[in-house]
């Protein structure tokens, strides 16, 4: 099975997994984005308060482009995260090789 064949993770491979992680947290952050806009459009509609608007977006600039580098960031270094567990320690491997040994031990 493909599971016990340990290889050494390629550059090439590491920068793609890093930038998918990356585009993962700059996707999400783009949520986040519009999750805060539309509770704070609700409830400055509901307190009868009046919006200004940024280019077509109601949270000012540097929030939007904080939120964008926090995500950025944050997939960055969730992607280091889960290269090193996936790649570095293999935990995976380690928990798949216990659970094996458990079913081929005898009782």
């Amino acid at each position: 099975m493909f599971f016990n064949t340990p290889k050494n993770p390629s550059r090439l491979k590491k920068a793609v997994y890093l930038s998918a992680a990356t585009i993962l947290g700059i996707l999400l952050s783009f949520i986040v984005h519009a999750i805060i806009e539309v509770n704070y459009l609700s409830w400055a509609q509901s307190r009868g308060r009046a919006v200004a608007f940024y280019g077509g977006c109601a949270l000012p600039p540097w929030l939007q482009a904080a939120l964008l580098v926090l995500g950025a960031l944050g997939g960055f270094w969730l992607g280091r995260f889960w290269w090193r567990k996936v790649y570095i320690e293999r935990v995976w491997a380690k928990r798949y090789s216990s659970r094996k040994n458990k079913l081929k031990s005898p009782h």
